[in-house]
């Protein structure tokens, strides 16, 4: 039980250094209260204390109250600093103090407004810390959670362990409950994630023309990769397509070390577009070229624009685990030969 605590006492700095990132001015205006912009058929306010109620377009929904969303039903939420959140049907959405948004279960679209002071939302063990961003988000009942960016970023961790990973426009992290763990970002198709009722069923987000640069982009890498296909026929193979596992993989690592950090996203989305049976052997390559970085490191700067929306504070682009840690007896033991027994 000692050991225990001990470890507790040495990983809780560790932990809070983590999801201590949000900027200072997070308590300007907090998310307090919300305005009830649209309603979809089964909608109910739970005010603490008090018996659910349907809830009415323009009703302001304050801390402490929850919203409930039935079956095939929906709602948005506007707040003060014009951050808007979405609930999908069966969903529980509890508005905190503070800007920390919390999702007891079911689906939600979140639109933070930049310059805004970000905001953190709570899935489970999971929270996001986000500025500047459009996110949809998603807890089952087993607790599985997914979490996809549509535009800007995000920083993801897990609470009480200290694991973090960034994640950029046009990819979700999948929260295991059964390994406990956030699993590497993946690329998703953003032009199927405008499908969601949460985006097709509502007004038009304000973030709507950054969502489309995205999409533009993702575009552009699907298209042929000229390098790509050089450094493939180079390797011996005639065509993207035609090429051996092997063979690709060479194509693809000498572009790798050649490629500048800032365009070697574009480059690992394009490869695992062109070959998606080998998307894991390319993204385990992407990951030896991507320096584990200091969260206060010089190259911090490089982390805190993304776009021209900026993330709260330095985030890991790869999945950062913190090193394991190794609990040693406060009094070595010496071994030592038994004496032999009085008498003998």
């Amino acid at each position: 039980m000692n050991m225990e605590r001990r470890y507790i006492l040495l990983v809780a700095p560790v932990v809070f250094g983590l999801v201590n990132w949000l900027p200072n001015d997070l308590l300007a205006e907090d998310l307090q209260e919300a305005k009830v912009t649209q309603v979809v058929q089964d909608v109910k306010v739970v005010p603490s204390g008090s018996a659910a109620r349907p809830v009415v377009v323009n009703e302001t929904v304050r801390q402490g109250n929850a919203v409930q969303t039935g079956s095939q039903s929906r709602s948005e939420l506007t707040f003060k600093d014009e951050t808007i959140t979405r609930l999908g049907e069966k969903t529980i959405y509890n508005i905190g103090g503070g800007r920390t948004i919390e999702l007891g279960s079911g689906q939600f679209l979140l639109y933070v407004p930049k310059n805004k002071g970000g905001a953190k939302v709570k899935m489970g063990p999971v929270t996001a810390a986000i500025t500047g961003t459009t996110v949809l988000g998603r807890v089952y009942p087993s607790g599985l959670t997914e979490f996809t960016v549509l535009e800007g970023s995000a920083c993801m961790h897990l609470d009480g362990v200290g694991q973090a990973v960034q994640v950029n426009g046009g990819q979700m992290v999948v929260y295991d409950p059964v390994y406990r763990t956030l699993e590497d970002p993946v690329e998703v198709d953003l032009q199927q994630q405008l499908t969601s009722p949460l985006v097709r069923d509502f007004r038009q987000l304000p973030s709507a023309g950054l969502i489309e640069e995205e999409i533009q982009s993702q575009h552009q890498v699907a298209a042929p990769n000229g390098d790509l296909d050089q450094a493939v026929r180079a390797a011996g193979a005639a065509s993207i397509q035609s090429a051996t596992p092997d063979q690709f993989m060479a194509a693809f690592n000498s572009l790798l070390v050649r490629y500048p950090p800032s365009q070697r996203r574009a480059l690992v989305a394009g490869a695992v577009r062109a070959r998606p049976d080998l998307a894991a052997r390319i993204s385990a390559a992407a990951r030896g070229m991507q320096p584990v970085r200091s969260y206060y490191g010089k190259d911090a700067k490089d982390y805190k624009e993304y776009k021209g929306k900026e993330i709260a504070e330095p985030c890991p682009t790869t999945n950062y685990f913190p090193p394991p840690y190794i609990i040693t007896p406060l009094t070595p033991q010496v071994n030592s030969p038994e004496k032999p027994p009085n008498g003998g």
